[in-house]
C-alpha cells in the first residue's frame, strides 16, 4: 500500500505542474493587463528651436544650396598636401617678409622684429561647397565656401627701447565667401590673366592673442572690439563690390597680339633633286610661322622642273620675333596619292634686323632638328628674300579690353540710328528626327538672312555675322532666330525639319550696347544656341 500511495503521488503532482503550467500560459497571453501601455521610444536629448537653427548654420552650403557644388575630392587632396603646403607658406612667408620688416622698422624705432615660430598647424582648410557661374564674356566666376579652424602657431619676437616681447597668435578660425573672378581667360598658361577676389559678406574671424603668455583675449570687452574692427576693416577694403585685383599675365602679351608683318618673296629654287619616275618633279612650297594656327600659305606648282622660278609675295602676320621662326616646305605635286617632301629649312625672325630686305640661299634639310649624316646629302637650296615690318605704336591692334568693346557704326550713319550686328556663334545639342544638317535663319524687319548649312553635326559652329543698317534704334523690336535642318539627299520625305527657335527682344541691346548669351532654343528638348547681339552707333 505503500509503495502504491507513493507511486499515485508523484502522478498527482506531475498532473498538477503541467495542468498549472498550461492555464498560467493560457492567462499570460488572452489576458493582458488593461493598466500596462507600450513604451513610448524619445531621444535622449530633443533639440529646441535655437538648437536646431545652430545646427543648419553647421551644415555644409552644398546641404541648403542645390547650385553649390560638393568638394569632398578637393578637401582629401588638400588634407594629404597640407604638411607640405604648411612648410612652403611658412618658406614664402619668411622670404617675402623679411626685408619689408627691414625696412619698416627704422620709422618706428624698433630695433628688431624675428619670426621665431611659423607654423599653420595640422587642421587644413575645407571647402564647404563651391558655386560656379556660367559666363559667356570670357571669364570664369567661382564662390568658394572657406571654413578653416586652425592650430596655427605664429611667434613674433619684438625688441625695442633695451626691452624685448613676444606676441603669439593661436586657434585661428576663418569662415568666408570669396567671389573669385579669373578673366580674361587667355591660350597661354596658367589661362587667365587677372585674379579678382571680392567679399560676398562679411567674414567671420576669431583667434587667440597672447603677450608674453597671457590671453589679451580675456580682457573683457577687448574681444568684441577687436573683432568688429577686423571684421569692418576687411569689409572696408574687400566686400563686395569693392575687389582685390592680381595681374597674373599682360592680357595683351598673352593674347599675343600682332607686333609686325613678314614679307616674304620666294625667288626659286636651285638643283631639286628627281622625284618622278618619269619626268622630273613638279616643286611647290608650304610656308608659314611656327605657334600660328592659320593655315599654310603655298605657292604654284612648277611642273616638270628641277630648278623653278616663282617670284611669288607673301605677307605673314608676326606676334612674337623672338621665339617665332619661318618654316618652308618643298613638296612634289602627285596628281593621285601623297605629295613627296623634298626638303626643309627654317629661318628664326630674330635674326631679321627691322626693315631691312635680307636675301638668302637656304640648303634643304630633310630634318632641322638634326646635325647627322642624314642632312648631308645635297636635296638643293631655295632663294628667299625676306623682310620683317614691325608695326608702329599706332598700327599696333588694342588689347584685350578695347578690342572686346563695340565698334563704332561707319562713316554716313543717321544721327539717330545705327547698325545693329547680329553674331551667330555656334548651337549645341540640336538633333532632328530624321536629319541634323543645321542652318541658321534670322527674321527682322521682314529682312531674312541664314548662315551656311553644317552635314551632321549636333553642335554646329558657324562664327557668321550680320549687319542691319537702321534709321533709329530697334528698341521696341524682336529678333526672330531658328535653327532648321535640310535633308542632305534628294527626296520630299521630310526635306526641312526646325530644330528650335527663340525671339530675342532687342531693347536691353540698345540700352547695353552688346549682349552675348547663350539663349534655350524653344520646340528643342535640351537645345541652345550662342548669339551675340551688338548695337553701333557713330557717337
Amino acid at each position: 500500500m505503500g509503495f502504491l500511495n507513493a507511486l499515485w503521488s508523484i502522478c498527482g503532482f506531475s498532473l498538477g505542474i503541467s495542468a498549472g503550467f498550461i492555464v498560467g500560459y493560457f492567462f499570460f497571453i488572452y489576458f493582458k493587463p488593461s493598466h500596462v501601455k507600450d513604451p513610448e521610444i524619445k531621444p535622449l536629448t530633443e533639440p529646441d528651436p535655437e538648437t536646431m537653427q545652430r545646427m543648419l548654420l553647421e551644415l555644409p552650403l552644398w546641404v541648403k544650396n542645390p547650385d553649390y557644388d560638393r568638394m569632398d575630392w578637393l578637401n582629401s587632396f588638400i588634407d594629404y598636401l597640407w604638411p607640405y603646403i604648411d612648410k612652403a607658406i611658412a618658406k614664402t612667408v619668411r622670404t617675402v617678409i623679411k626685408p619689408i620688416i627691414a625696412e619698416e622698422i627704422p620709422k618706428y624705432k624698433i630695433q628688431s622684429v624675428e619670426i621665431q615660430e611659423l607654423t599653420l598647424g595640422t587642421l587644413s582648410p575645407t571647402l564647404q561647397g563651391m558655386k560656379v557661374y556660367e559666363m559667356h564674356e570670357n571669364e570664369l566666376i567661382l564662390e568658394p565656401a572657406i571654413k578653416w579652424a586652425g592650430n596655427p602657431n605664429i611667434m613674433v619676437a619684438i625688441k625695442a627701447f633695451g626691452l624685448k616681447a613676444t606676441v603669439q597668435m593661436v586657434d585661428l578660425q576663418v569662415f568666408a565667401v570669396p567671389r573669385i573672378i579669373l578673366k580674361p581667360l587667355v591660350p597661354s598658361f596658367p589661362c587667365f590673366a587677372n585674379i579678382s577676389v571680392s567679399l560676398m559678406e562679411k567674414p567671420h574671424i576669431d583667434f587667440g592673442l597672447k603677450l608674453m603668455g597671457v590671453d589679451l583675449m580675456s580682457i573683457p570687452g577687448l574681444y568684441t572690439f577687436v573683432q568688429e574692427q577686423i571684421k569692418d576693416q576687411i569689409a572696408s577694403m574687400y566686400l563686395w563690390p569693392k575687389t582685390l585685383k592680381i595681374q597674373i599675365l599682360d592680357s595683351a602679351k598673352a593674347y599675343r597680339k600682332p607686333v609686325g608683318i613678314l614679307h616674304v618673296k620666294v625667288v626659286k629654287a636651285m638643283n631639286l633633286k628627281k622625284k618622278d619616275l618619269l619626268g622630273a618633279s613638279d616643286p611647290y612650297i608650304k610656308l608659314k610661322l611656327t605657334d600660328d594656327k592659320l593655315p599654310s600659305k603655298k605657292t604654284s606648282v612648277k611642273h616638270n622642273n628641277l630648278n623653278p622660278e616663282w617670284n611669288e609675295e607673301f605677307k605673314l602676320i608676326v606676334r612674337d620675333p623672338q621665339s617665332q621662326a619661318l618654316e618652308l616646305h618643298v613638296f612634289d605635286w602627285e596628281k593621285i596619292g601623297k605629295h613627296d617632301k623634298m626638303g626643309i629649312n627654317v629661318v628664326p625672325l630674330k635674326d631679321l634686323l627691322p626693315d631691312e630686305v635680307k636675301v638668302l640661299t637656304l640648303p634643304l634639310l630633310k630634318k632641322t632638328d638634326s646635325d647627322g649624316v642624314e642632312n648631308e646629302k645635297d636635296r638643293g637650296q631655295v632663294v628667299v628674300e625676306l623682310k620683317y615690318k614691325p608695326f608702329k605704336e599706332d598700327e599696333i591692334p588694342k588689347g584685350f579690353e578695347e578690342m572686346h568693346a563695340v565698334p563704332k557704326a561707319p562713316d554716313g550713319t543717321p544721327a539717330g540710328g545705327g547698325l545693329l550686328v547680329i553674331i551667330i556663334h555656334e548651337a549645341e545639342d540640336v538633333e532632328g528626327k530624321h536629319h541634323t544638317n543645321p542652318f541658321v535663319r534670322i527674321y527682322f524687319r521682314g529682312d531674312k538672312r541664314k548662315t551656311k548649312r553644317v552635314k551632321k553635326n549636333r553642335d554646329p559652329r558657324w562664327e557668321e555675322e550680320f549687319a542691319f543698317p537702321l534709321d533709329e534704334p530697334p528698341t521696341n523690336d524682336k529678333v526672330h532666330i531658328e535653327v532648321i535642318s535640310t535633308s542632305s539627299k534628294i527626296g520630299l520625305l521630310h526635306p526641312k525639319e526646325c530644330l528650335g527657335y527663340v525671339d530675342i527682344s532687342l531693347s536691353d541691346v540698345v540700352a547695353n550696347k552688346r549682349i552675348n548669351e547663350k539663349y534655350h532654343l524653344i520646340d528643342s528638348k535640351n537645345g541652345r544656341i550662342h548669339v551675340e547681339l551688338q548695337w553701333r552707333t557713330s557717337s
